[in-house]
């Protein structure tokens, strides 16, 4: 089994061209088979929500929507940090598929011993 790739994310739609690069790592690490965990703080909590992740970031860059869309087909997890999801009063049941709310010790647990390559954006 190839080993697993964290994608930390703080940055949400104020800068788009940040959120796809995180997500073009994110999506070649699920899609190469890596168990693959992008971990939303801050503004990218709010990614985690139904129809937020949308958009072109810029002439050339593929839709956020459709990088979101391969993560997920590919296995791809997304873990929410509660304090941020709470901090910003968004709303749970609105949670788009593969994400869950956990902070840093269901980060740490998900990873293991076996540790992880980790990219933060």
């Amino acid at each position: 089994m190839a080993g697993k790739a964290v994608v930390s994310l703080t940055t949400g739609l104020e800068d788009p061209e940040r959120v796809t690069v995180a997500f073009l790592v994110a999506v070649g690490a699920a899609e190469q088979g890596r168990p693959t965990l992008m971990f939303l703080t801050k503004e990218a909590a709010r990614l985690a929500l139904e129809g937020v992740a949308t958009g072109v970031a810029c002439d050339g860059c593929p839709a956020l929507a459709d990088l979101a869309a391969r993560y997920v087909k590919a296995g791809g997890r997304y873990l929410v940090c509660p304090i941020c999801f709470d901090a910003r009063k968004l709303d749970r049941t609105q949670l788009i598929d593969g994400a869950d709310l956990g902070g840093t010790v269901v980060m740490w647990e998900w990873i293991g011993d076996e540790g992880a390559t980790t990219f933060s954006y």
